[in-house]
């Protein structure tokens, strides 16, 4: 029998990401075969130790802020948190591997290999807007298994393994929109965005119902539990992106890069709540 595709999903996408192909359909392998519980628990106290770290400098108007490289603020609030989960990633799981955006890499190339954004949505949390949040995610053999959304000023803490997504323990799952001209669509940046598109910019924002900017992980979150429907980023970093893949898919969603590839690693994230909307986006994304 001659398989069958999601909408939305290419087959080369299906299978760089872990998916099998059986009697004409796709099912997701390789995440409920591993016994996620002692790494869900560790993905849990890491959330909370790092929220407690970071809550205190939350609304801090002396804040030191300063300028990495690439341009984009980093605090002591950043720094510190990511310190913080490393040293006790460290004491609980030695062999593995770390990704963090402040910090750099260690052991990479690890069979299980931890992803960290200590706050995702900095220029929110320097501005006192909790649109932010802490991504912390877990590979194993380089693909998304496992993530967490946690904004602890809200005191929100969403995990996603790619077959179910729970906020604050419950499960929850993205809408059935099916089109854009019903959706409410986010994006972090609207100027990246509008650079990414070009001149088709406002013909695309016009067909959603709403749009917003409700973004960096926290639009994701929203996707995820059923409050929004479209999240789409042109520029992101595998840090900002690998916790969102075990969420978003976990809640029922789409998640991609903007072509329709693979979502990790990539450049850009279309996430969206069915298939259907999904394949809608990635063909107005791509006239």
């Amino acid at each position: 029998m001659i398989p069958t595709l999601i909408p939305g999903l290419t087959k080369s996408q299906a299978d760089s990401d872990g998916f099998a192909w059986t009697n004409g359909s796709i099912r997701r392998h390789g995440i409920t075969r591993m016994d996620l519980t002692p790494y869900r628990n560790c993905l849990t106290e890491l959330a909370a130790a790092s929220g407690e770290f970071i809550r205190p400098f939350f609304g801090q108007t002396g804040l030191v802020v300063e300028t990495k490289a690439d341009q984009s603020p980093v605090t002591a609030a950043d720094r510190g948190a990511e310190q913080l989960i490393r040293s006790l990633l460290a004491k609980k799981f030695p062999t593995h591997g770390i990704i963090g955006e402040e910090l750099g890499s260690e052991r990479p190339d690890a069979e299980f290999v931890w992803v960290l954004d200590p706050i995702d949505g900095t220029k929110s949390f320097i501005t006192g807007v909790p649109l932010w949040g802490t991504l912390i995610a877990l590979l194993h053999e380089g693909k998304p298994v496992l993530g967490c959304i946690h904004q602890p000023i809200l005191g929100q803490l969403m995990i996603g393994d790619g077959t179910t997504t729970t906020l604050n323990g419950r499960p929850v799952h993205t809408r059935a929109t099916t089109g854009i001209a019903a959706s409410t669509f986010l994006t972090s940046d609207p100027f990246n965005f509008r650079q990414r598109m070009g001149p088709g910019t406002n013909d695309f924002l016009a067909k959603a119902k709403l749009v917003r900017t409700w973004g960096d992980c926290y639009g994701y979150l929203l996707v995820a539990a059923g409050h929004a429907d479209i999240m789409v980023d042109p520029i992101m970093n595998p840090w900002d992106i690998a916790a969102l893949v075990p969420v978003i898919r976990g809640a029922g969603g789409i998640i991609t890069d903007w072509s329709g590839g693979s979502a990790y690693p990539a450049e850009s994230t279309v996430a969206a709540a069915t298939a259907e909307l999904h394949a809608e986006v990635i063909t107005s994304l791509n006239p």
